[in-house]
């Protein structure tokens, strides 16, 4: 794998099985005309129930990392999204599994926000304030400062 591997809630010199399956993830980052940017909360029964993160979700068969979160965006948070282009790509090493996430800037939606997993939202700027912030979330908020500053 070429993409370096974020380690979460391990040690890291105690690798875990080589052999499991890679999930691929469609994450939105909704950004508004402001620059705030959406982060929702895990919903309870959950992995990281109540951590914050980027909306989005796992790739279904056949899927393009753009269907999948067109998908996953109307499912969880009710909204339509225009196009989504990759932007970044992690890989998180969770206990419970071994997660690439493909982060897509989304700036063109329709539709009023609708949590429909019970979860919480907020439009943040940097630094949040939210707590916990969920470990594959935390890479973007510094790629997304890093964009600020440059």
């Amino acid at each position: 794998m070429s993409t370096p591997v974020l380690v979460v809630d391990g040690d890291a010199s105690a690798p875990r099985a080589a052999d499991r399956p890679v999930v691929d993830v469609a994450v939105g980052i909704l950004i508004a005309p402001d620059g705030a940017f959406l982060l929702t909360s895990r919903p309870v029964g959950k992995v990281y129930a109540g951590y914050w993160e980027f909306p989005g979700g796992k790739l279904e068969a056949g899927e393009t990392v753009e269907q999948a979160l067109r998908r996953e965006l109307q499912e969880e948070i009710g909204v339509t999204i225009g196009s989504a282009d990759i932007w970044k790509v992690s890989v998180v090493d969770y206990p419970h599994g071994l997660v690439r996430l493909h982060f897509c800037k989304v700036r063109d939606w329709d539709g009023d926000l609708q949590m429909q997993e019970g979860q919480q939202f907020g439009w943040h700027k940097l630094p949040v304030t939210c707590e916990p912030v969920l470990a594959g979330t935390v890479p973007v908020l510094a790629w997304l400062a890093e964009e600020q500053t440059g």
